[in-house]
């Protein structure tokens, strides 16, 4: 059984979400007893294409079209399926982005194809397949099973491991056939955000909230997630008010992030906010109130000001770092 992997990328560029959908699918390959092809679609060079195959893929199909260096879902979707036909795939998985939700559901719908959205886990069992995911605004986890031929995983970034090894990888171009109607949504701007890390992959986050007080006293949340290699990220009354831009609004209705280290200073712990960020593996809240909801759900808490904590934090890193 072949599982084909979607292998995102920006700008000709693969990210940490890519690798480790396909060190899942290798790891899936491994259970079904198959082998792991992706599809990358875009202008990547064959020298980025070739590190694929340390993550697991045997195989790589290249769709390079000039209509398709910008993100178009339906045409992506269609790339994807006729990959899928193919190569006889019968697992595809997609990196839960929000290129991969997009394409995801066309995908299904053309294969007919039972879809899992949030995936966490490999397999439990692979008959009947059954894979764990997230639900309840990720407060939840439930098994699902698929019972279609063809089966499509969404997976969670930072939610799987990457494995490294010295595999080697065949680089094939593919032209998959377009109908006019793949190409009725056309992107005419792309803004993008000058983020060193991007927020969705982050492993260590920074957050802040109310409790800073206004925008001009952020200084100190980037000089500690400078110092932590971290992302940065806000609540929603943050970004409303235009103390920060909107795409670091993490939250039910932001963005929604799996880090392994969450810190939130100043922000009380609404359950809106917490929906976002209930998947992080440790949890850190920095606040004055001790009733703050979020000591609630995290795992360390410190009652405290903010700006009386957090410049002693820095301080401290600062000398383990200099030290080691």
């Amino acid at each position: 059984m072949s599982v084909l992997v979607f292998a995102e990328n920006w700008d000709g560029k693969f990210k940490k979400s890519t690798y480790e959908a396909i060190s899942y699918g290798s790891e899936i390959a491994k259970q079904v007893g198959g082998n792991v092809t992706a599809v990358v679609i875009g202008n990547v060079s064959n020298e980025d294409m070739k590190l694929l195959g340390k993550y697991g893929a045997q195989k790589v199909l290249s769709v390079k079209n000039d209509k398709l260096n910008a993100l178009n879902p339906s045409a992506f979707a269609s790339a994807i399926a006729q990959a899928s036909q193919k190569e006889n795939a019968k697992v595809i998985i997609v990196s839960y982005t929000y290129s991969g939700r997009s394409v995801a559901g066309r995908v299904a719908v053309k294969l007919k194809a039972g879809l899992i959205a949030g995936a966490i886990a490999l397999p439990s069992s692979t008959s009947p397949f059954t894979i764990r995911k997230k639900c309840f605004s990720g407060k939840g986890l439930t098994d699902v099973t698929i019972s279609s031929e063809v089966k499509i995983i969404g997976l969670y970034p930072n939610s799987f491991h990457l494995d490294t090894g010295e595999g080697s990888v065949a680089i094939e171009n593919f032209s998959p056939s377009f109908s006019d109607s793949d190409f009725n949504s056309t992107f005419k701007e792309t803004k993008k955000t000058s983020d060193k890390i991007v927020l969705t992959e982050a492993e260590i986050v920074v957050s802040g909230g109310r409790g800073l007080k206004g925008p001009e006293n952020w200084g100190m949340i980037e000089q500690l997630a400078e110092l932590l290699g971290a992302a940065t990220s806000c609540s929603k009354p943050v970004a409303d008010v235009g103390w920060r831009p909107h795409h670091e609004h993490v939250g039910q209705t932001g963005i929604t992030i799996a880090p392994n280290l969450y810190i939130a200073i100043g922000i009380s712990g609404a359950i809106q906010h917490l929906a976002g960020v209930n998947s992080s593996k440790v949890m850190v809240a920095i606040n004055t109130d001790k009733e703050a909801p979020f000591f609630k759900a995290a795992n360390y808490g410190i009652c405290g000001d903010a700006f009386e904590v957090v410049p002693k934090l820095i301080e401290e890193i600062k000398k383990f770092k200099s030290a080691h």
